[in-house]
């Protein structure tokens, strides 16, 4: 399927009950290729009126720290859990969650991001039993491995009601741009080599080369150009079984 398929699709639903109250229904945007798919809720007042995602008081919000982590709108991908205005900005009820969720399924399937950004508690809770992974708290700021790499953010409306998060928040984000691309150094890795080889575990590939890779040691010596064994790591440790 398509994605002008299945927006045609969204637009006509009427599987759950909040068809009554919505204005608009407020399609998924952005770049169709991108790494990165952010995961809102639901829209707002304003997005509902004009069809448009984040356009009201926590798209400033977004802006601005999108802005500050160096990203562009039009190199990810938005879209929400619930495509239509819940009344009073209420929580979803589980069945309009279940309902509305095919949606954003087929979303993932037609976009195919390598990172899910989910924003809030319910999107994320949503990916995380999507994906398998066992929601313990709310691990903002924390990258989680499964068939996607998952990537919880606090959504930008939690900076209008408690700014004390705000530096929190900046740098949690600030990841963003991390996850636009995999390593430079990748292609050139000892890591990459021990991969294709394999003797190395794809979840350091996963994790470090195609996702964190500010926080990997190795690119961090590599880049400060203090010398390292083929066989480290990318946490610093060291790996003996890892020989040419």
């Amino acid at each position: 399927m398509k994605i002008e398929e299945l927006n045609a699709k969204i637009t006509k639903c009427r599987k759950c009950r909040l068809w009554k109250s919505r204005t608009n229904v407020v399609l998924g945007e952005g770049n169709l290729n991108a790494r990165i798919m952010l995961v809102a809720q639901a829209p707002g007042e304003n997005e509902d009126r004009e069809a448009k995602m984040f356009i009201g008081p926590s798209g400033k919000v977004l802006d601005e720290l999108l802005k500050n982590a160096g990203v562009k709108r039009e190199q990810i991908y938005m879209t929400n859990l619930i495509k239509c205005f819940l009344p009073k900005y209420r929580k979803p009820k589980k069945d309009e969650i279940e309902a509305c969720s095919e949606y954003l399924d087929m979303e993932i399937e037609i976009i195919n991001p390598e990172i899910i950004v989910p924003l809030g508690y319910y999107a994320t809770k949503h990916i995380f039993k999507k994906y398998g992974i066992e929601m313990v708290d709310m691990p903002y700021g924390k990258l989680f491995l499964s068939e996607k790499k998952i990537y919880p953010l606090h959504h930008p409306a939690s900076l209008l009601y408690n700014n004390d998060i705000k530096k929190e928040m900046i740098k949690h984000y600030s990841k963003l741009k991390i996850f636009l691309h995999e390593c430079k150094w990748f292609p050139v890795c000892p890591m990459h080599y021990f991969y294709d080889k394999g003797m190395l575990d794809k979840k350091w590939i996963e994790f470090y080369c195609k996702g964190d890779w500010e926080s990997c040691i190795r690119y961090q010596m590599e880049e400060n150009g203090i010398a390292h064994p083929d066989n480290m790591l990318p946490d610093g440790s060291i790996d003996k079984n890892l020989t040419e």
